[in-house]
């Protein structure tokens, strides 16, 4: 069985829109559905407002109840039954982000056991066949095919096989 590792932050979980809600919360500003899937949220931030990106991620609840990423839970759930699947996240950086996430996929994706959720910092260790991801430094040492998956920082990046929604890598996958 061929196996597929997917990441989890702008591949299934929305962290853009948590980052958008929490600032709304603290300085009463919001942002368009079209200015958070144009850009970086940094880039919509003045600059003396950019340090709340980490402050944000390092806030124990910031990975908690993210919204999911349209169309994900049906797909993997198809690919689950042809495919070995593992969640792969670079959360080394946010240690804080380990139970939240657990948690969220318990919630969201209760078939997919906790030996296949991996907490990472280089992908490159992972085994697999593909790697579903919105950051092509994961891809650089990955041993199988990287996915781009587009998400509002990766708009300008040059990749060969990029998936825009989950209803591509159905089409691709399935």
């Amino acid at each position: 069985m061929k196996r597929i590792a997917i990441d989890m932050d702008e591949v299934i979980a929305d962290a853009n829109i948590r980052f958008a809600e929490w600032y709304k919360r603290d300085h009463s500003i919001e942002f368009t559905h079209e200015q958070l899937n144009s850009k970086r949220f940094s880039e919509l931030l003045p600059d003396d407002h950019k340090y709340l990106i980490k402050e944000y991620v390092y806030h124990d609840d910031f990975f908690k109840d993210l919204e999911i990423i349209p169309g994900c839970q049906e797909v993997i759930k198809d690919l689950y039954e042809k495919y070995e699947i593992f969640i792969t996240t670079a959360a080394m950086e946010f240690p804080n982000s380990f139970l939240p996430k657990l948690e969220w996929m318990g919630k969201h994706f209760p078939y997919i056991s906790w030996t296949n959720i991996v907490f990472c910092g280089d992908k490159s260790i992972i085994n697999a066949d593909y790697l579903i991801d919105d950051n092509v430094k994961h891809f650089k040492r990955f041993i199988g095919q990287g996915i781009l998956f587009t998400a509002p920082h990766n708009h300008d990046v040059e990749w060969d096989v990029r998936v825009d929604t989950w209803e591509d890598v159905r089409k691709m996958l399935l």
